[in-house]
């Protein structure tokens, strides 16, 4: 594969990722208090202060890895966040069965974005991001 190819791919790589995280982060601002009602009737004691951190977790973690700034920190931060999330809030071995492939999708897709934040953190942010552009001088 090109150079040229590998840092575009890198860069796309992390704004899609990026993405999900921001976009829901700045969802959970915006419905603070529905989100901690959701939280708590999965079981969630303190939901506000975990939806707190979840917000922080997100939107921290998502921008470091949008603009590729101390990302293998970004990366970490949402690994934390999407291990916990994936297992409480789709639990498809524990639904009733017609919610069983609606939640194995979401938790196989929580696990596949898991897998893109691991990829980042093995190989680096690539070329375009800040961390390259603080490395090479």
């Amino acid at each position: 594969m090109s150079s040229t190819l590998q840092n575009y791919s890198a860069l796309a790589g992390r704004i899609f990722i990026a993405l999900i995280f921001i976009i829901s982060g700045t969802g959970k601002v915006g419905s603070f208090d529905s989100t901690a009602a959701y939280m708590s009737a999965h079981g969630m004691p303190m939901s506000s202060l975990f939806l707190s951190g979840a917000i922080i977790f997100e939107l921290m973690g998502g921008l470091s890895l949008l603009f590729g700034y101390k990302t293998h920190y970004g990366v970490m931060m949402l690994a934390l966040f999407l291990i916990p999330a994936t297992l409480i809030f789709h639990p498809f071995w524990s639904v009733p069965p017609e919610a069983y492939r609606l939640q194995m999708i979401m938790f196989l897709k929580n696990i596949a974005i898991l897998g893109g934040l691991l990829t980042v953190l093995a190989h680096g942010p690539g070329k375009f991001s800040v961390d390259d552009q603080i490395n090479s001088r």
